[in-house]
C-alpha cells in the first residue's frame, strides 16, 4: 500500500500484474540517481546495495586482503589453531566430521587438503542423512575414538551437539567445533568452539555471522598457518597457499545461500578466479559432466555444481561429495562426478513427486504465517529443496516434514526479514522439538508427528507479525529503466562488474518499456516466451521460466497486441547463434495503459 510519504513508484506501477509496486532499489534522496549514467554504472550498483561512498574503491574489486579480519577476533580460534598445531607436531590421528551438504563437504575438503599439505593424513566421516541424521552423534564420535582418532574436528555442525560432545569427552577424544549455525546461550563442551554466531561473540566477530562454515574453516586455516609459522614449522618447507583453496570456499558459500556481502563477496569473487584455473581435479570433472565449458559464474555454483554435490547426501552416499573434492586422480574424479550426476537426476524425479504433494497440502491449509506440510514416506533428502520452492510460491516461510512412523524430519526455508532458525531453536528450547536449529533463512528439525500442529501454533504466534511486516513491505526493486534497445550484451558485461551477485547482494533488475507484445507462446516445460517491441523500434526477447501456467504467464498470453506494457527482470547474455544477444528473464510486468 502506498502512503503519502512513499516515493513515486517506478514507471507509475503501484500494482503490477503480480500485485506489487515497483520501487527504486535506492533513491536520489539517498545520494543516488534513479537510473544509471554510463560512467558510474558500477558505483551506482554498489551504492544501491548499501556500500558507503567512502568504501566504493574497496568494493569495486573485492579482495581477501581488503576484507579479511584477524582470525584471532573470534572466540576459541586461537585455541583451535593451537590444538591442530599440537596434533600435527605429535603426528596424531585427525578426523574431520562434516555435514552431508555442500557447505559440509567443502569445509571438510578444505581442511583435508590443507592438512595434507602440512604432512598429515586426516580421515573424513560424513554421517548418513537417513540412518544418522544431521550432526555428530555420540555413538559416531565414540566409535571414531575407539578406531584411533585423537582429534575430531566437526565442520558445519556441532554447535547444538550437547550429548554427543559429552560422550566424546567421556571417551577421551578432543573435539574442535567449527560451525556457523545459531547457538544457544549454553554451549556444548569442546576443546574449542569456533562460530561467529556464538551469543557471547564480540560485535566485530559477530558481524561475520553471515559466513558459511567453509568461510569459518578458511579463517581457521589462516590461524593455523600463522600458529605454525610462529613455531618455526616452515623453516625447512614451503607454506601452503591457502588462497588456492578459495574455489572450495566460493562453492560452499554460494551453495549454502550465504549472504554475498563483505568477506563472502571477496571469497566468491576470488574463488571464481581460482575455479576457472581448474586446479581441483574433482571440481574440473564435475564441471565437465555439468557441461560447463566456460569459466564458472556464481549462478553455476548454485544451480549446476552445488546440486550435484548435494545429491550424494540426498539420495546417494553421503561421502561422495567430499571424496570428489579431495581426490587428485582424474579417473576416480570422473567416476565420482558421473555418479553424482546420476544421483542428481534421481533427486529431480523424487523432488517433483514430493513437491506436487506438498503444493496440494499447502493449498488446502489456512493462510498461516508459516506453511507446514508433512507426508508419510516423503524422501528426507529433498524436503529442503521442496520447502524452498514452496516458500517462493507462497511468499512466506515454509517447512516440509518427512514422516517415518511417529517421527518427522523437517526442513524449512524463510523469507527476508523472518529469522526462522532462531524460531526453531526457541521451539526446541520450549520442548516442542526433539532437535532443531539453523540460521535466519534455513532451518532443520526433528519433531514427533503428534506435535506438528503444536509447532505450527508456536511459529504462528512467534513469527506472524514478522511475516506480516515482511510481506506488507514487499515490492519489486528496480535498478534501471531502459528502452528495449538498451538491453544489449554490453549492458550485461557492465552489470556484471557490480557482482558477484547472490543472496544478500541481488543481481540488478531492470524495467523496460513501454513495449507491445509481438509474439507470446509457451516453450519447453511451461516457460513463457515473449517478443516485444518498443517505441524506439527495437525488439527484445523475454523469458518467464515456469511462468506459463501462473498469473503472469496467463495475463501476458492473453494480452492483446495493442496494449502497452512495462516489463521487469534480469538481463542475461544469450550466446546461442552467430553473435551474442541479450534477453530479459522476467520477474513481473504491468500494463502501462491501465
Amino acid at each position: 500500500m502506498t502512503t503519502p510519504s512513499d516515493p513515486p513508484p517506478v514507471c507509475g506501477v503501484s500494482q503490477s500484474i503480480l500485485g506489487q509496486p515497483w520501487r527504486w532499489r535506492a533513491l536520489a534522496g539517498e545520494g543516488l540517481d534513479a537510473g544509471f549514467r554510463p560512467d558510474d554504472l558500477t558505483d551506482q550498483l554498489l551504492l544501491a546495495r548499501g556500500v558507503a561512498r567512502a568504501d566504493l574503491e574497496q568494493h569495486r574489486a573485492p579482495t581477501i586482503r581488503g576484507f579479511m579480519p584477524d582470525p584471532s577476533l573470534f572466540r576459541d580460534m586461537d585455541a583451535a589453531a593451537e590444538r591442530l598445531a599440537d596434533a600435527l607436531a605429535a603426528g596424531e590421528r585427525i578426523t574431520i566430521f562434516g555435514d552431508y551438504d555442500v557447505d559440509g563437504a567443502t569445509s571438510a575438503a578444505l581442511l583435508v587438503r590443507l592438512l595434507r599439505q602440512l604432512g598429515a593424513d586426516p580421515s573424513v566421516y560424513i554421517p548418513d542423512r537417513l540412518m544418522e541424521g544431521y550432526g555428530p552423534s555420540g555413538e559416531a564420535l565414540v566409535r571414531l575414538a575407539e578406531e584411533g582418532a585423537q582429534l575430531i574436528v566437526t565442520v558445519d555442525c556441532g554447535a547444538q551437539a550437547f550429548e554427543a560432545l559429552e560422550m566424546a569427552k567421556g571417551a577421551g577424544v578432543d573435539v574442535v567445533v567449527v560451525d556457523h549455525h545459531k547457538c544457544a546461550a549454553a554451549l556444548p563442551v569442546a576443546r574449542a568452539l569456533v562460530n561467529p554466531n556464538r551469543l557471547d561473540e564480540a560485535s566485530e566477530a559477530a558481524s561475520h555471522g553471515h559466513l558459511a562454515a567453509v568461510g569459518v574453516c578458511f579463517l581457521l586455516g589462516a590461524a593455523l598457518i600463522r600458529t605454525l609459522r610462529a613455531r618455526g614449522f616452515f623453516a625447512g618447507c614451503e607454506e601452503p597457499k591457502l588462497i588456492e583453496l578459495l574455489d572450495l570456499v566460493a562453492l560452499g558459500t554460494v551453495a549454502d545461500v550465504a549472504q554475498l556481502k563483505g568477506l563472502n563477496r571477496a571469497f566468491v569473487a576470488q574463488g571464481l578466479k581460482v575455479m576457472a584455473g581448474r586446479r581441483n581435479t574433482g571440481l574440473a570433472a564435475l564441471a565437465e559432466v555439468a557441461r560447463l565449458t566456460k569459466p564458472p559464474a556464481c549462478h553455476d555454483l548454485g544451480f549446476a555444481l552445488g546440486p550435484r554435490i548435494n545429491a550424494g547426501g540426498r539420495v546417494g552416499r553421503s561421502d561422495l561429495g567430499v571424496r570428489l573434492l579431495t581426490t587428485d586422480d582424474p579417473v576416480e574424479a570422473r567416476s565420482l562426478a558421473e555418479e553424482l550426476d546420476r544421483h542428481n537426476e534421481e533427486r529431480r524425479a523424487i523432488e517433483a513427486a514430493v513437491s506436487e504433494a506438498a503444493d496440494a497440502l499447502a493449498a488446502a491449509q489456512d493462510n498461516r504465517a508459516v506453511a507446514i506440510v508433512s507426508g508419510e514416506g516423503w524422501h528426507p533428502g529433498v524436503i529442503g529443496i521442496v520447502a524452498g520452492r514452496l516458500k517462493e510460491k507462497l511468499g512466506r516461510p515454509a517447512i516440509v516434514v518427512a514422516l517415518d512412523g511417529g517421527t518427522g524430519k523437517g526442513s524449512g526455508r524463510s523469507i527476508t526479514g523472518v529469522d526462522l532458525g532462531a524460531a526453531v531453536l526457541a521451539a526446541k528450547d520450549s520442548g516442542l522439538l526433539v532437535a532443531g536449529g539453523g540460521h535466519a533463512m534455513a532451518a532443520g528439525l526433528t519433531v514427533d508427528a503428534g506435535r506438528i500442529d503444536a509447532l505450527a501454533d508456536f511459529l504462528e504466534e512467534r513469527l506472524a507479525a514478522d511475516v506480516a511486516r515482511a510481506r506488507q513491505g514487499r515490492s519489486l526493486t528496480i535498478d534501471a529503466l531502459l528502452a528495449p534497445g538498451g538491453v544489449t550484451p554490453d549492458l550485461c558485461d557492465a552489470l556484471e562488474a557490480g557482482g558477484p551477485y547472490g543472496a544478500g547482494w541481488p543481481s540488478p533488475r531492470v524495467a523496460a518499456g513501454p513495449v507491445r507484445i509481438v509474439k507470446a507462446d509457451v516453450v519447453g516445460n511451461g516457460h513463457l516466451r515473449l517478443i516485444v517491441a518498443g517505441d524506439d523500434g527495437r525488439r527484445l526477447k523475454a523469458i518467464g521460466f515456469r511462468m506459463a501456467d501462473g498469473p503472469l504467464g496467463q495475463a501476458l498470453l492473453a494480452a492483446p497486441s495493442y496494449r502497452s506494457l512495462w516489463i521487469a527482470g534480469r538481463v542475461k547474455r544469450d550466446d546461442w547463434g552467430d553473435r551474442p544477444q541479450a534477453e530479459l528473464h522476467l520477474d513481473d510486468a504491468a500494463f502501462a495503459d491501465a
